[in-house]
């Protein structure tokens, strides 16, 4: 089975996530709460941890959509930013997460 047939035929990973990550630029950032009440995200595909603390197995920057909303591991942006026609706003590892 090549992997254009993985990505688009039963891959666990993918639920329905083109509703709100179709054709959508990400940015690269530094993880910030979407709120006070909200200590953690995960990644939309994989279920990664995104959190501002550090602890084991927790990733502190990747891709969100601009409202920073969703989140996406870069090892699932590159599983799935051909398929998802994804485009990166800025590639900077600075960015301090806070949407403008």
């Amino acid at each position: 089975m090549n992997d254009e047939n993985i990505s688009t035929n039963g891959d666990w990973r993918l639920q329905g996530q083109e509703e709100f990550l179709q054709g959508v630029q990400l940015y690269w950032r530094h993880y910030a709460r979407y709120s006070e009440n909200w200590d953690h995200d995960h990644c939309e595909f994989c279920g990664v941890k995104f959190m501002v603390e550090d602890y084991p197995d927790v990733l502190h920057q990747w891709y969100s959509t601009e409202d920073q909303y969703y989140w996406v591991c870069k090892d699932r942006f590159e599983d799935f930013k051909e398929r998802f026609h994804w485009e990166v706003a800025n590639s900077r590892g600075d960015e301090s997460g806070s949407a403008s």
